[in-house]
């Protein structure tokens, strides 16, 4: 494995976190906070330092092949969480490292999950420290290095595909930086755009920009203890547009910006991704209305939870846990199927789905038909057979991780609700569960043991498993396996 080349990248991704550590350092002084101002800048101090040091010297082979991209994706992830973590230690807001790491891995892997028990009495600076986690992991730290430092070298397309969520990721322009770009001008232009939306509806500045990030990233840390409760109506209905916005296909909006609505609009996936939150917000919206009596509220808080949950966001307008048992069993499914490939939310996505009821219906037909030669098409296209091969597999990978983090949690004792939720929403990246991890309580009670489990589901969730996996690996790492081929 090209060694050298991993300590570059994780050399520019410590001085990417460096630089965004200045953020909560102005907030900090803004809001007369000195003592945290001066953590926060100690920190970003120390990762530009160490980040320039590693990642001073280019190396001349700069390849990155398949393995090295997973590689060093979840080096980078471990990286960020594990010094992102810091700040809350030193200035005591967060004062066991276990609880700290959790916090941010949640963060950065846009979960949500919290172990705070009063999220008002945080800091400003860790506050939007906290929410702004959610916005670098939602797009991804590695896509942001490939949109602003310039990266020789084709294979650069493998730490894109090992970071970015979903079953396939191709170019949306004919360089890897310019597709990163593209990205991020979307990711950033939607961001603002919410921002300025709720400044003007009302909401204060601080809270627009926490609660834009959350959104944005899908990762669904509030700043008040009750999420979304307390907040107006209007308000409530706003952040809801923009989860299901931030829960599309980004190829979605880059077609319509490329003047191509007719492509956009015949994405399969978008339109069942629709389909599943309009369907489901209809059957909750009739199996709560009794709950209420309010045709306003009853549509809005279904509005928001289907929002919320199917885009993995994980914000709470209401105490959902309290809900009939097949308004939860919806949004406990929802959890499952997630947002779109390729935009900033978890789950294990609308497109695989898909796949697999295609593949499903092809082998009835096959049983029907024998002599039939039926290919699985997605937009009009043929799969090809290794997307369809991955699909399946990863769904193995799944349930046996999911599978064998339920049986772990379970050790502690709490009710299957409880532990079966608690490894929904973390490995599916959500943040509120069930029963004791529903959207009024929080994970601060759970043992080391089930929080350094969860942390791993948090991490695996968010790069689709196989990086983690391949990371953690034994065989990785031996050079007589090592492969030099390359995804193109």
């Amino acid at each position: 494995m090209n060694y050298r080349m991993h300590l570059y990248v994780l050399g520019k991704v410590m001085l990417i976190e460096g630089i965004l550590m200045l953020i909560p350092t102005v907030c900090g002084l803004f809001y007369g906070e000195t003592d945290k101002l001066i953590v926060y800048m100690a920190c970003s101090a120390v990762c530009m330092l160490i980040g320039l040091v590693i990642g001073f010297f280019k190396p001349k082979d700069t390849r990155i092949y398949i393995k090295d991209g997973c590689v060093v994706t979840a080096a980078s992830w471990l990286l960020l969480s594990l010094c992102g973590c810091i700040p809350f230690l030193v200035t005591g807001e967060i004062p066991r490292f276990t609880d700290a790491l959790f916090e941010t891995v949640s963060g950065f892997t846009t979960t949500g999950s919290s172990i705070l028990t009063d999220i008002e009495a945080m800091s400003h600076a860790s506050l939007i420290w906290r929410s702004l986690t959610h916005w670098i992991g939602g797009m991804g730290v590695l896509v942001f290095l490939l949109a602003v430092v310039p990266m020789s070298g084709g294979s650069n397309m493998n730490l894109m595909i090992a970071e970015s969520p979903g079953p396939s990721v191709g170019k949306l322009a004919p360089k890897v930086r310019s597709t990163a770009k593209t990205l991020y001008l979307i990711y950033l232009g939607l961001t603002l755009l919410e921002i300025l939306t709720l400044v003007i509806a009302g909401m204060p500045v601080f809270d627009s920009l926490c609660s834009a990030f959350g959104t944005a990233g899908t990762g669904g840390f509030g700043i008040k203890n009750d999420s979304f409760t307390s907040y107006a109506p209007h308000i409530q209905w706003i952040v809801a547009v923009f989860m299901i916005v931030f829960g599309v296909n980004f190829n979605f909006y880059y077609l319509l910006v490329a003047k191509q609505p007719g492509k956009a609009f015949k994405m399969e996936e978008v339109r069942a991704y629709l389909l599943v939150i309009l369907a489901s917000v209809a059957i909750i919206f009739f199996n709560t209305f009794n709950i209420s009596g309010d045709i306003g509220t009853t549509l809005r808080n279904s509005v928001f939870q289907v929002s919320t949950i199917i885009t993995t966001t994980g914000f709470a307008n209401t105490d959902f846990d309290t809900w009939p048992t097949l308004s939860k069993l919806i949004l406990v499914s929802l959890m499952f199927i997630g947002a779109c490939a390729g935009s900033t939310g978890g789950g294990i996505k609308v497109s695989r789905f898909l796949i697999r009821i295609k593949t499903v219906a092809r082998e009835i037909d096959k049983y029907i038909h024998p002599r039939n030669v039926k290919k699985i098409q997605m937009d009009g296209k043929p799969l090809d057979t290794d997307v369809i091969r991955s699909v399946t597999v990863f769904f193995m990978v799944y349930l046996l991780i999911f599978s064998a983090s339920v049986a772990v949690v379970s050790i502690e004792g709490y009710d299957l609700v409880t532990s079966f939720t608690s490894v929904a929403a973390t490995i599916n990246n959500i943040g509120p569960g069930l029963a004791m991890v529903g959207p009024t309580q929080n994970y601060a009670f759970l043992s080391d043991l089930s929080k350094w489990t969860l942390i791993i589901d948090m991490l695996a969730g968010r790069l689709e498993l196989f990086p983690l996996v391949i990371f953690l690996y034994p065989g990785t790492y031996s050079s007589r396996l090592h492969a030099k081929t390359r995804i193109r």
